[in-house]
Parts: structure tokens; sequence; C-alpha cells
């Protein structure tokens, strides 16, 4: 195909993804998602195509700053850096346009100069040492050794059996596995070596003759060549100011090593053969991804600790007791010994060396049951460390590229050497359980400082649909989470929302036993897009719900909730001695006498309490808007605070005339940051958490919803000993709790 055609081709292709983003064109449901799978799909089958595209989104993406097309400018930038990341030969010239591009983005509110910043590192660091970005990517996924980058990551796929079909689960499962049978770690360094000879060689480079090289090589040889490729890249990416004619001589020679001086000439001054028109591919190969059925409600802890402390690497887990013993345990501060002092407490008046401890040895210590002891000085660690807001940090433009986002030393000495992608598949009751986790998992953090210093914990979603829930339409309904999310990022909508309907298509089709026969594997290309790409987080707040029984001996329950918390009228009635009897004057009819008491949501943040007792036959609390139409006028919330419930309440209007009593049904809505609701007369409640059967809570008189606080406990207080105790009870009547809000990550965030 000659260059014209390719470049049509990849035009034509470039402006099928332009047209799905345009608000303006009809969504093309049939091909929705696959344009961008099928663009990359074609630069990985023939590399030689990757200057042509970079060029056509580079092209694009100025155009679209000239006329102002911000919706798609992140979506071609996301495309044009995952070719980046994959391509060889591409000349200095785009890349310093690319950076150029990115540098003026910073001008542009968030999430535009978020994302722009991103890029920008990590392209200059790419402009100067070409392969960094390929080279650090797989080290990082793939979890190969190296002294220089000691980065991990790994992605747990959480399924929950009981939402999602066995079908589902186990075409996922086949399909995972089909993908890393052949990416083992001899594979994964032959394709590194490769790819740094080749990104920096260029032309030069006899790729076919190298491969076959490094696949004839033994695994201490190719070894060899990997450590020394990584040195020579990380070393001169590391340097102020790195050369890249410095990089290049120091690849020529390990280059020279691998095919002799002889070869190395020939390549160099253009002796190629006719296998060498097309350089071979040389894939990326996707992360590695662990597959979990979610049975337990300790899992998602479980397996962070074994990823961060694996049995093999011992060293890791001789660091963590040696941070239990720097203070950071509470059991260990409080298991030292008791010690009686005798004298005056003034120094002067101590005999010379009373301070010092006798040896063990001595007489004094045989005889002396207490003794004096020195001063024990304790390590005082920040508020703001022992208070994480989020456990990446707070969002915005601090982020190191060139590395996993959110590493950085939490600790002093402490590196976050390891990235934790956690991806969930299901409805918005998989969500509610990832809540639960999640918040599980920042308490066990308040008693236990583990995890926080040493991981980077990163939050996926892909909706599935349960398989009882048919499709009313065409398109199957997603969840209010997801659909939430693809309003927000519409990248998002476009690339995940769309696996919903090719999950269970994948699921339907018969299992493949032939294990040699070469595949695409859609799904799993998507996902590995997604937990690479995205990036930005749109942070959602977790709500407490406090509940009381009518059975005065049963203890209060409390519980969280992510997206609904139901309520329903149950037909069973109190007995007359029961917790709340009925008020006199309450006409029967439908439904049950509430007790309502919110905090009013304003804009000025003001406290305004409002008291409103009423009949209703149910009501519904969502911590989602419904339309983004319901968040933009002056009385409501504003579109970025999702702190704020909204409430509707059915209620029971009751109506005189000559044919009797009626009773109608109206439903009243408004918005709140807390609510109490109370039964007045003698029906029960029955409460119903993120639409989950599981989490059902019967024969309830009385709840309170309040937004989840930040997990505290008393060894955080008890560490704080920089701050006077009157500085503490000032901060404790004045201090307003954090709240909790969990991070899901797009490609955008909330693009406004």
């Amino acid at each position: 195909m000659e260059s014209s055609d390719v470049e049509l081709d990849l035009e034509r292709s470039v402006q099928a993804v332009l047209r799905e983003l345009s608000a303006h064109a009809p969504a093309l449901h049939s091909n929705q998602g696959m344009w961008r799978w099928s663009l990359h799909k074609k630069v990985e089958r023939d590399p030689s195509r990757s200057p042509a595209l970079v060029r056509i989104l580079l092209r694009e993406l100025e155009k679209a700053e000239s006329q102002e097309l911000r919706h798609v400018i992140i979506p071609l930038l996301h495309t044009l850096m995952y070719v980046l990341t994959k391509a060889t030969g591409i000349a200095e010239e785009l890349y310093r346009r690319t950076y150029a591009f990115c540098m003026r983005l910073l001008t542009l509110p968030a999430p535009y100069c978020t994302v722009a910043l991103d890029c920008a590192i990590r392209l200059k660091t790419e402009t100067a040492v070409p392969g960094t970005l390929y080279q650090r990517l797989v080290i990082a996924e793939q979890n190969l050794p190296s002294e220089l980058y000691p980065y991990q990551e790994r992605v747990f796929l959480f399924v929950d059996p009981e939402l999602v079909s066995p079908s589902v689960c186990s075409a996922l499962l086949l399909e995972i596995q089909a993908a890393q049978e052949q990416q083992t770690p001899e594979a994964c360094m032959r394709h590194v070596v490769s790819h740094a000879l080749q990104a920096a060689l260029g032309e030069a480079c006899h790729t076919g003759a190298l491969q076959r090289k490094l696949q004839a090589s033994p695994r201490r040889a190719l070894e060899r060549y990997f450590h020394a490729v990584v040195a020579a890249v990380e070393q001169m990416a590391s340097e102020p100011s790195p050369s890249r004619e410095g990089h290049l001589e120091r690849l020529e020679e390990i280059y020279c090593s691998l095919l002799g001086p002889a070869a190395a000439a020939r390549g160099r001054y253009g002796g190629h053969d006719a296998l060498q028109d097309r350089p071979p591919s040389i894939p990326l190969p996707s992360p590695y991804i662990t597959f979990h059925l979610w049975t337990d409600e300790e899992q998602l802890w479980k397996e962070l600790v074994l990823f961060l402390r694996p049995r093999s690497q011992l060293r890791l887990s001789a660091d963590l007791e040696a941070l239990d013993l720097q203070g950071l345990l509470p059991d260990r501060e409080s298991a030292r010994a008791s010690v009686l002092s005798t004298d005056s407490g003034i120094e002067r008046d101590l005999p010379w060396g009373a301070d010092e401890p006798p040896a063990p040895s001595s007489p004094e210590m045989e005889h002396a049951g207490l003794r004096r002891k020195g001063g024990i000085k304790k390590r005082a660690w920040p508020l703001d460390i022992l208070m994480l807001s989020s456990w990446d940090g707070p969002p915005g433009l601090h982020r190191r590229t060139g590395r996993p986002s959110g590493d950085g030393e939490l600790l002093p000495g402490v590196s976050r050497l390891h990235t934790a992608r956690v991806l969930v598949l299901g409805d918005d009751r998989m969500l509610g359980r990832l809540a639960q986790a999640y918040h599980s998992l920042r308490k066990r953090e308040t008693q236990k400082f583990c995890l926080t210093p040493r991981l980077s914990l990163q939050l996926y979603y892909i909706p599935v649909l349960a398989p009882e829930k048919p499709a009313a339409s065409g398109q199957p309904e997603l969840g209010e989470l997801a659909t939430f999310l693809g309003r927000a990022d519409p990248w998002y909508g476009s690339t995940v929302n769309t696996l919903c309907p090719a999950i269970h298509k994948l699921a339907a089709m018969p299992p493949s036993l032939d294990s040699s026969r070469t595949v695409d594997p859609f799904i799993l290309d998507v996902i590995t897009y997604y937990v690479r790409m995205g990036t930005q987080p749109i942070y959602f707040q977790i709500y407490t719900v406090k509940i009381f029984f009518s059975d005065l001996s049963q203890d209060p329950a409390e519980d969280i909730f992510l997206t609904e918390l139901k309520v329903k009228i149950q037909d069973s009635k109190l007995p007359k001695d029961g917790f709340s009897p009925r008020r006199r004057g309450v006409a029967e009819g439908p439904g049950a006498e509430l007790s309502i008491c919110y905090q009013k949501a304003l804009l000025s943040h003001r406290a305004q309490e409002v008291t409103v007792s009423l009949r209703a036959t149910g009501l519904v609390l969502k911590a989602l808007p419904a339309s983004d139409i319901e968040v933009s006028g002056p009385t409501h919330c504003p579109v970025t605070d999702y702190t704020c419930l909204n409430v509707s309440v059915t209620e029971v209007v009751k109506t005189s005339n000559l044919a009797g009593r009626s009773f109608s049904m109206v439903t009243n809505t408004f918005r709140t940051a807390d609510i109490r609701i109370q039964s007045q007369d003698q029906r029960l409640l029955t409460l119903l958490l993120d639409k989950d059967s599981r989490r059902t809570f019967r024969d309830v008189v009385r709840f309170e919803v309040a937004p989840c606080p930040e997990p505290c406990s008393g060894t955080q207080k008890s560490k704080a000993l920089w701050v006077s105790s009157h500085q503490q009870e000032m901060e404790r009547t004045t201090a307003k709790p954090k709240p909790l809000l969990m991070p899901i990550n797009t490609f955008s965030g909330i693009v406004q």
C-alpha cells in the first residue's frame, strides 16, 4: 500500500473516532468503541504507519485548539500518547511539536492542564531518551527485576460471582489466560531490548537479525543484555540534561556486542535484505492481571498484602518490620516496661552517669527490679500523613511522571514502589461492595500503618449487567454510576461503557480450544488501554447510615452506601407497647407517618435545618444527580460538589369530597447533606443499600444518614505529640471531620 493510501486509510479511522465523540452526530451504536481499537491495531500490525498516524493526530489536535473544540482534545491526546509509547522511528520534530502543544494546554482549566502536564513531562524524557516509556511500562507491569527501576504494578480484576454470570467469568478468565501464556519473562526481556535498540538506532538497527539473536540466546545471556539496556536508558534519563548522542553511543556498543561489528556496520550503512523492508512488530505486552472471585469481605486487603509482601522477597518484609519499630504500630509503643523515678528530676542533682543503664550482667541489673531510664524520644509524624485524604495524595498537578502515578515518598526513606490497580466488574451493587472494602482498608490503616506508605491504590470500574436484567431497548441500560461517569468523561463513555455488550457477546461465544490460533482480544485490549491511560480520578462521597430497630434489645447497626438508599414501608406494625406509639389524630391510609429532619444543601454552605412531618409510601436517597441539568440551577449544588444527597419522597396527599376520602401520591424532591428519619406511627421501615438485596435491614424505626468521615483512631491522636494539649482541645471542638471520598479513575476526570 502506497504512503498516500496509508495516510488516507488512517485519516478515515481518525475521522470516525471524531464523529463518535461529536455531540451533534448520532451515535454509531454498532461500532461504538471499536474505532479507537481498530486504529491502534492497524499501527500494531504495521509499525511503519506510526509516523503517519502521529502526524494526523497532531494535526487534528492543533485544529481542535484553533477552533476551540475542547471535547476532542483529551481523547486525541490519549490516543497520540498511546501510539508514541509503542512506536519507534518517530522524528524528533514530531516529539517537539507534541511537547509544545501540551505546554500551550497548561493555560486551560482542569482537566486539560492536568492531562497536558502529565503528557509533557513524559514527552520531555522520551524525546531525549527514546524508548524510555515503553521500557518502564513493561518492567513495572511484568514485574521484571531491575535495581535501577524497582517499580511494580499489578491489575487485580474482581468479579462477584453472585452478580456476574459464570459464563462471563469463564470467558474473561480464558481471554486473560490465553494472552498471558505468551508473555513469559524471557519474551518481555526480548521485547525491551529490541524496542530500546530500534528506538535509538532507527533504520540502522537490523531488527530481524536482532530478534533472531535474542531468540537463540540463553536465559543468562538474555538477562545480561536486558540489564545493560535498562542501565543505559535509566542512567541517561536520570541525568539533568540527557544527551541523545551519548545515549546512542551506549546502545550502539550493546548492539555491536549482540550482532558483532560486521553485522552492525552493514546495518549502519544500509545493507538490508528484503525482509527488512517492513520491520517486524514489537508488541507491547498486556499488564499482568490476576482474576479474583470476590467471596470474602477481607479478600481485597489480603491480596494487597500478598502483593506488597510476597514470600519470595524477604527484603520487603524486613523493611516493613523495621517500619513498625519506628513507632507506627500502637502495640509496639505500649509494650515498654514501667519505670519508677526516685530523684528530684533536676539534672544537676543526678549523680554522674545515672542516666546510663547498667550492663545486663552487672549486679545493679540483677538486684534492681525498677530503675531509672532515660526519656524515650518518639518520632512525631505530620498530621497529613496520619490523616490521609486519599492513598494517591491530593488531586491536582502534583504527579511525577516517568514513574507510576502516586509514587513519591510518603514517609522519609520509604518509597512507594508498588501500584495496585483494582478493577471491578459489575453493577452498582458491586460498587457498594467496593466502597465497603475501601472503607475497611482505610480503617485498618489507622490501626496499623502498613500499606499506605508503600502502595499506590488505583480504582477502576467497568459496568457489567447482571444476567437477569434484560435489555429493554436495543442498548442495555447501565448503572447509575457508569452513566454518570460517561456524562462526566465522554471518552470513558465511548471506550469503557461500550464493553458491557461486548463482554456478553464474548460469553455467548463457544470457547476456542485451539491455543495456537492468533486472535485479537478486544476486551483485554480495552481493559489494558483503560488501566494505562485512565489516570484522572473522580471522587465520590461515601455515606454512613446508623440504623435503630424496633427491638430495643438489639444494638443499632452502622453501614455505608455509595449510590442509593431505598426505604420501603413494611406491612407489619409495632405492638402497642412498641418503640413509638401511634399519635392521636393520625388518619389511617397508605404509607407511614414520617418525621424528617435534614440539613438543607445551600451554595453558601450555611446551616439551615428543616423539620417536616408527612405521610409517605417510600423514599429514595441518591448520591448522584440524575442529569447535568439538575445540578446547574442557582439553588442547587454545583456540578463539582457531590456531597449532597438527592432525596425523593413519595408523599400521600389526603383529599375529602362528597364521595368520601381519597388519597393521591405526589413526589417531592430536595437536596441535603445529612438527614434523620423516624417513623411516627406503628409502621416499620425496610432499608435497601446500593440496590443489593444482601444488604437489607428490616424492622427499622429510625435511621440517620451523613457523609462518612475519614476513619480515625486513638493511635493517631497519641502520635501528635508536637501539639500541646490546649491546641488539641481547640482542634477537637472546631475542626470539621474530613469526608471519606472514593476515587474512580477515568481518562480526564470531570470535563466541564
